[in-house]
């Protein structure tokens, strides 16, 4: 008996894109997937953007130049080589990945020609996903991916997307200033790894960022080498008089360890000086040009340049299936559940309430009489009558609604122990499982940080002698129960880790408020609407207590000015037992928690209302706007 074709019109070329890849990437075995998470790499497999039964020429093409990238990558890039000449700083690393990308790139268009155009409609698609092409500031642009577009271009002789030419153009200049003698050698390295990894590390030192390359690898076994040869030569005896030579090297003995001592330290020294000698070579020029400034580090915060952070190695962006065991997980679940059974009959009309209101907001429309698209069978019968008669077919009218994704940022501070942080995660669930129904994604993010009291960060400023206003002394933990992408069902277990004892500490909301915009800016999702449920203002004893007392007050009202100034962004925010309305334009605020899932309910359905009135009722301004 045959086996029955799939029905889905993507499947025939979702198999042929898995082949291709392989073949491309030289790897038979190389297993190839399609998802709704970010597209990645690793040793034996490739994630792939998930294509619907559409296949829309947007999607075809993204997905055609990820496999290709990803393709090339795998085929070109030695993680050995790569690891050997990692530079040690976050820039200098930023630095280094783009213009190796840019390489197997480049590589794969001089020996696979059709790759190009398909990796230009992806590098055309994130760009304009990152709206590069809005961006009029060098200072607003990535000198990263500014630096791997320059490389691509150069090596490949190709132009590149607007968006992504615009960002090039901006860095273009001060990269050629710095860099003009050394990207003449391009040709010359592109098919050798090691010596490519060689040209960007010089490039990198004459961008300014020397300081962040860490130590050079061949340096290290030039040294090594020497280290072998001289312990080779002291292990070889003496040929004339042992006993005379014993008893000369114990009279000896301590002059010449003092000598090593020295050579030692001199050694050392040395090698601290070595840093400042480069950065005097660097400042070298010719006479009558100016020496160009490195440019300047990116800002910690983009609603406020002057916010400063003392540290962000210890910070952490985490799933959180990956702070508990999956037993655990199932456990404080369980324990969750057990918290909802009493509310059951109150959340449940509630999320039907909410169901009804937005699904009312779905009703279908058609246009009628179009000569392409579904067969409208309601017209069927006057074709019956009359053979003559043509064909009607009839197209869907898309509508708002659909294209929509909601975030809820949810606060994760120990003021919410007990039964508020049950009642949010409890409204988060039944709010992800209406919103699915509904065809709207949705976004479950928390925040707190990783300790009581400065955590690391503390530690590391005080060991460093405590500077002077260091800015936020925490470490922050942003937390992602739901990816908009991920069904309900998949990550149901996640919401119970808002349970788990200790999980709860300190909150920065300013900073939280600005994660989940940068990650709501990236959706493709027309309309977005954020959601923050929070106890109140802003609180970290460790950054308070070394920082001007309204600190983080200053920089969540700033971020909230910036994300609704720009309006790309829908923000509304509910305050349990603590006002909030003083922070955003768009809040209510419930004094029993009990409130929660009936001010959320309310809150969403409102945002679909037409009517704006009704918009301005729900939401507590004076007038609608």
């Amino acid at each position: 008996m045959a086996k029955p074709t799939s029905d889905n019109p993507a499947e025939p070329f979702k198999k042929a894109l898995a082949e291709a890849t392989r073949v491309m990437a030289d790897d038979p075995d190389l297993a190839v997937s399609y998802t709704v998470d970010p597209p990645g790499l690793t040793n034996d497999s490739v994630r792939l953007p998930q294509i619907s039964r559409r296949m829309t020429r947007d999607e075809v093409l993204l997905a055609r130049g990820t496999a290709d990238a990803l393709a090339l990558r795998h085929r070109y890039h030695d993680a050995g080589t790569a690891a050997r000449y990692a530079p040690s700083g976050a820039m200098a690393r930023d630095l280094m990945d783009a213009m190796e990308t840019a390489r197997c790139e480049a590589m794969g268009a001089r020996d696979m020609p059709g790759t190009a155009k398909n990796i230009d409609a992806k590098i055309g698609h994130e760009a304009r996903r990152k709206g590069y092409g809005e961006v009029r500031e060098a200072a607003e642009a990535p000198l990263a991916t500014a630096a791997g577009y320059l490389i691509r271009h150069l090596a490949t002789g190709r132009d590149l997307p607007p968006e992504a030419a615009n960002v090039m153009e901006l860095w273009r200049g001060f990269i050629e200033d710095r860099c003009d003698d050394r990207l003449g050698d391009l040709s010359e390295v592109l098919s050798d790894q090691t010596a490519f990894a060689k040209f960007a590390r010089q490039m990198i030192q004459d961008l300014g960022y020397g300081d962040q390359l860490g130590e050079d690898p061949d340096d290290l076994d030039d040294e090594s080498e020497e280290e072998a040869g001289d312990e080779s030569e002291e292990d070889q005896p003496d040929s004339t008089g042992e006993d005379d030579s014993q008893e000369d090297d114990a009279e000896a003995s301590p002059e010449r360890s003092q000598d090593e001592q020295q050579d030692a330290s001199q050694a050392q020294v040395e090698m601290d000086d070595q840093g400042d000698m480069d950065e005097a070579e660097e400042q070298e020029l010719p006479e009558g040009e100016a020496p160009l400034e490195p440019p300047p580090p990116q800002p910690h915060s983009d609603a406020d340049p002057d916010y400063k952070v003392y540290t962000t190695e210890h910070d952490e962006e985490i799933e959180a299936s990956e702070l508990a065991e999956p037993q655990e997980l199932e456990r404080l679940r369980a324990y969750l559940d057990q918290q909802l059974d009493p509310l059951k009959g109150a959340v449940s009309r509630l999320a039907n309430k909410l169901q009804r209101r937005l699904q009312a907001q779905q009703n279908r429309s058609w246009d009628f009489d179009r000569e392409e698209g579904i067969l409208d069978a309601g017209r069927l019968a006057r074709v019956v009558a009359n053979p003559t008669t043509p064909l009607s077919f009839k197209v869907e009218q898309d509508t708002e609604f659909r294209d929509t994704v909601v975030t809820l940022l949810l606060d994760n501070s120990g003021s919410m122990r007990g039964r508020p942080i049950s009642i949010a995660a409890i409204c988060a669930d039944v709010l992800a499982r209406t919103l699915e129904r509904c065809g709207v994604k949705v976004e479950i993010l928390g925040f707190t940080t990783r300790a009581w009291k400065g955590g690391k960060s503390r530690e590391e400023w005080l060991a460093e002698g405590r500077p002077q206003q260091p800015g936020r002394l925490n470490d922050l933990r942003h937390i992602i129960y739901k990816p908009a992408d991920a069904p309900w069902r998949r990550v149901r277990d996640n919401l119970g880790l808002m349970m788990k004892e200790g999980l709860l500490k300190e909150n920065i909301d300013g900073e939280a408020l600005e994660w989940a915009h940068r990650r709501m800016l990236n959706r493709p999702e027309a309309r977005k609407i954020l959601m923050v449920i929070s106890d109140g203002a802003p609180v970290d004893d460790s950054t308070l207590s070394v920082n001007p007392a309204n600190y983080l007050e200053k920089h969540l009202r700033d971020v909230i000015a910036m994300v609704e100034k720009r309006r790309a962004v829908e923000l509304l925010a509910i305050g349990i037992g603590h006002d909030v309305t003083r922070y955003y334009e768009r809040a209510v605020t419930i004094t029993d928690a009990e409130q929660l899932a009936g001010a959320i309910t309310e809150q969403l359905a409102s945002l679909f209302d037409s009517d704006p009135r009704a918009r301005a009722r729900v939401m507590g301004m004076k007038r609608a706007s």
